[in-house]
């Protein structure tokens, strides 16, 4: 019954036990806030390699060529617009499934997705 009371009153460790704590809730909420802006930030740059990759313009045009005894036809590609490049496509389901992407003055930059 004494190594239980004396156990009951022992006290060396708890302001120890509790610095640790607060230490772990202080890093455990910095954890939190930092992985939700890294999140932020890899939604933003992967926005923007998807309005990069579709602006791309797979176009070409090859002229024909002719030479001392031999001549070769040109050849041309035109991209057409792809599904949804048209602003006033709204898709064939009858809602707008179409993702669009519009070029901004930058200023959204690191802000949360709405």
């Amino acid at each position: 019954m004494l190594l239980l009371k004396r156990l009951w009153n022992d006290e060396v460790g708890a302001v120890v036990s509790i610095e640790l704590v607060l230490i772990g809730t202080v890093l455990l909420l910095g954890v939190m806030v930092g992985l939700g802006a890294l999140r932020d930030s890899v939604n933003n740059e992967l926005a923007d390699v998807g309005g990069a990759i579709d602006e791309i313009n797979q176009s070409y045009i090859v002229n024909s060529v002719t030479g001392h005894s031999i001549s070769v036809g040109g050849s041309q590609f035109v991209d057409a617009l792809d599904f949804c490049d048209g602003n006033d496509n709204a898709g064939s389901v009858g809602f707008n499934g179409c993702i669009t992407h519009t070029n901004g003055t930058g200023s959204n930059e690191g802000t949360a997705a709405p």
